[in-house]
This record gives structure tokens, sequence and C-alpha cells, in this order.
């Protein structure tokens, strides 16, 4: 698929990773759409780059198949969806205040897996009517997983989980929706530049850009925003995760 014919959602789309793939689609002539929350910055963002906004929970189904179908008449189409949202959910399972809780562990899985879920089977209801390219394809489903999910630090025991369990749908997913025309990928950043490290001083960024065997520094959400374009444009992409990381693997803390 072109990029050009993209009709894309992006969830978690008014920063970070988001807003970088975002703004690739349109540069490259698609057309796109930000679901992000209604506090988000993600109405401001829209409004810059020339898309549409949509305040969505991902964690609700309701609102999730509501903004799903709004997007789709807003784009006139739609057959990229390219899952951004999530939270860090930085926790130890036996914590200095106690045991983490059932509820935190739970809030973290609804936002970062549950939420990819539903905005999957949202997107992949609407793209199995549209019309097949010349390669029988219809839409592009994108996954953002971690390093986290393969080596998971301390303090990352929920985030993790999350993690890995997005990298084992996709495989089970691309399976099922190929008789559709309809791929699934993930991608696994490593340590990236997002509003969370930017607000972390200098020489603690330089640090972590540090461990990264090549290139030395953090990653650009750029780059990740080219890794998408990359997996929408070689269709023989699918069913499986792509690190994205400058060959780091990560240590226990």
């Amino acid at each position: 698929m072109n990029l050009a014919e993209t009709r894309a959602v992006v969830t978690g789309g008014a920063s970070g990773l988001g807003r970088a793939v975002v703004e690739r689609v349109l540069g490259g002539g698609g057309r796109a759409a930000i679901f992000d929350l209604a506090s988000s910055p993600g109405a401001a963002v829209a409004a810059e780059l020339g898309a549409s906004f949509h305040a969505c929970d991902v964690t609700s189904e309701a609102q999730v198949d509501a903004a799903m179908a709004q997007a789709r008449d807003a784009l006139q189409g739609l057959n990229l969806l390219v899952n951004c949202a999530g939270v860090v959910g930085a926790g130890k399972l036996l914590g200095k205040d106690g045991p983490m809780s059932a509820e935190y562990f739970e809030k973290v899985v609804r936002v970062n897996l549950i939420g990819t879920f539903l905005c999957d089977k949202a997107a992949a209801a609407i793209m199995q009517s549209n019309a097949p390219n010349p390669e029988g394809e219809r839409g592009v489903l994108i996954h953002t997983s971690s390093v986290a999910a393969f080596e998971g630090q301390i303090g990352q025991v929920a985030y993790a989980a999350t993690k890995a369990a997005l990298v084992g749908m996709t495989l089970p997913i691309a399976r099922e929706l190929a008789k559709f025309g309809i791929r699934c990928m993930t991608i696994a950043p490593g340590i990236f530049m997002t509003p969370m490290l930017a607000g972390l001083p200098q020489d603690v960024r330089d640090s972590l850009g540090k461990q990264v065997p090549f290139p030395p520094r953090l990653g650009r959400p750029e780059e990740y925003a080219r890794m998408v374009q990359s997996v929408v444009e070689i269709t023989a992409l699918n069913g499986e995760t792509i690190r994205l990381d400058g060959a780091i693997r990560m240590q226990p803390r």
C-alpha cells in the first residue's frame, strides 16, 4: 500500500510516537485521524497538522467503536490503524508500600492491551469491506510493543506483561485476517525520546542514550514513523515483530 493512499487512525496521536506517525502520513499525502483523551492536546494538534481529532478512551468499547466510525467518515475510508496509546505502568510486584494492587495491574492491562484489542477489532470490522488493492490488500494493523516484552526490567511487571501480550497477538491476528487481505504487524521500540523522557535532565538522557550500542542515542519518534511507513509499503511484512532498538538488550535494572 502506498502511503499516499492511507486513511489512518493513530491512537495516542497527540504526542510522541503517535504524533510523528500522523505527521509522516500527512507528509506522504495520506489522511489521518488522531484518537486521544479529551484532556489531551489532540484537538489543537489535529488543527495544526491538518488531521481530524476524535476524543476517545481506548479502554471503552463503546467510545472506540463510535470514534472508529466517525474517523472512517471523516477520512472517507480507513485502511491503517497504528496503536500508540499506552501507559508506562512502572511498579514492583513487592514495592516499598506493599504488593502491587490488582487494580493497578488491571489498569495497565486495560490501556495497553485491551485498548489495542478494542481498536484492532473495530478497525478490522471496517477494513474487511474495503475494496482490495491490486495485491488484494484491504488494510494494516500495527501494534506498538517494547523491548520490555523480551527483557522486562525490575519494576516493569505490568508493562512488560502487556507488551509481550501484544507480540503474542500479532501472528494469530495476521493469520485470521489474511482471508480479508488485512495485515498485522508489531513494532517494539527501544529507548525513544518521548514526552516523558524529554522532561528528564540532559545528562540523564545522555546516559540512557549511551546504553544503546549503535547509534548511541535515544531513538527519534520520526524513526518510528519511518518504520510504520516501511510496514505499510512492504506487503510481505506480516505477522511479525520488528525491534527498533539500536541493538540494546535491557539489563535487570
